[in-house]
């Protein structure tokens, strides 16, 4: 048997910042692989300014169908970034906010969003210059 990196010779590993993790047990890539659709950071940072309802979310990001909102919010839920709270009115309310875990990651988005803002216009033109080269 011939080890290479630690590991069994034809065993999927990643190797990330010089770590070793066999290629289902990557946390990068299962962190990465949840929360990298567009509309997982657009609800993280809606929520950043506090809690709120669906219908609120809806009009805060309006291209964003019903059926797309539900799914996002339970998968944002089920990975523990947001919880859902219901209050026991006529009809039943229900609010969204950030846990713990969803503002810890709200700082690393508001980087992101930072980022995106000073680079955009860089972006958009490599972008052009390699349509055009296309």
């Amino acid at each position: 048997m011939n080890k290479m990196a630690g590991k069994t010779e034809g065993e999927q590993v990643i190797v990330i910042a010089g770590l070793v993790f066999k290629g289902q047990d990557c946390p990068v890539r299962d962190v990465v692989d949840n929360i990298g659709g567009k509309w997982n950071t657009l609800m993280i940072l809606a929520l950043a300014d506090g809690p709120m309802r669906f219908s609120a979310l809806r009009r805060l990001i309006p291209d964003i169908s019903q059926r797309m909102l539900t799914q996002t919010l339970r998968d944002l839920q089920r990975d523990g970034y947001i919880a859902r709270a219901v209050f026991p009115t006529q009809p039943p309310s229900v609010e969204y906010s950030l846990t713990p875990l969803g503002q810890s990651f709200l700082v690393l988005v508001k980087g992101l969003v930072d980022w995106s803002v000073v680079h955009h216009e860089a972006i958009r033109a490599a972008r052009a210059t390699y349509d055009a080269a296309a």
